[in-house]
């Protein structure tokens, strides 16, 4: 498929890995359990669309635009979401993999990773205002230089972030959580 705009379609257990989709437009549409492993799909526009079961394991986003898209237990792995368009960027996931992925100033802004494992995955001069982590495991994720505040952490675990390094005010961490905060004081908490 090239340069094609596809509207209200449900793609259903197709493998499209090391595909090139460049420059299609996805408007209301379902992928099923379908492969994009590797897939290029740069410059694509994913409007109203949602993911369920899919692999979208390293997978080019050069451009594409993520407009009200929602992931439902997907692989996401090694994806690096900083290339994607920034124009109504909105993005939601439950139940995703998404280790070693990529967040460079994305706008994440009330963004919900609900279930999720995110993996030694990086969040960079993101705006991560009050994004909620829900149930996630958050083991050897970096955050750095971003945006936090109202952020919901409360039900996240294994984190470690550095206040001092983001901006923070209002963020909602449980009381077990508050370790992954000290965690560079070398302090001891029983």
């Amino acid at each position: 498929m090239i340069n094609e705009s596809q509207n209200n379609i449900i793609f259903e257990n197709c493998d499209y890995s090391q595909t090139e989709f460049t420059g299609n437009e996805f408007d209301s549409c379902e992928f099923l359990n379908c492969n994009f492993s590797e897939t290029d799909l740069s410059d694509c526009d994913f409007i109203d669309c949602k993911f369920e079961n899919c692999n979208l394991g390293l997978t080019k986003l050069n451009g594409t635009g993520l407009k009200n898209v929602r992931f439902n237990k997907c692989k996401l792995t090694g994806v690096d979401f900083s290339y994607c368009s920034d124009f109504l960027f909105d993005v939601g996931f439950i139940g995703c993999i998404f280790s070693y992925a990529i967040f460079f100033k994305n706008s994440l802004v009330k963004s919900v990773f609900d279930d999720c494992t995110l993996n030694e995955a990086q969040f960079t001069e993101s705006d991560l205002r009050e994004a909620e982590f829900k149930n996630c495991s958050l083991s050897g994720t970096v955050f750095i230089r971003n945006n936090m505040e109202g952020a919901d952490f409360r039900t996240a675990e294994n984190y470690i972030i550095d206040p001092e390094l983001n901006r923070m005010k209002n963020a909602l961490f449980s009381l077990q959580g508050v370790s992954g905060l000290l965690f560079k004081y070398d302090i001891v908490i029983e």
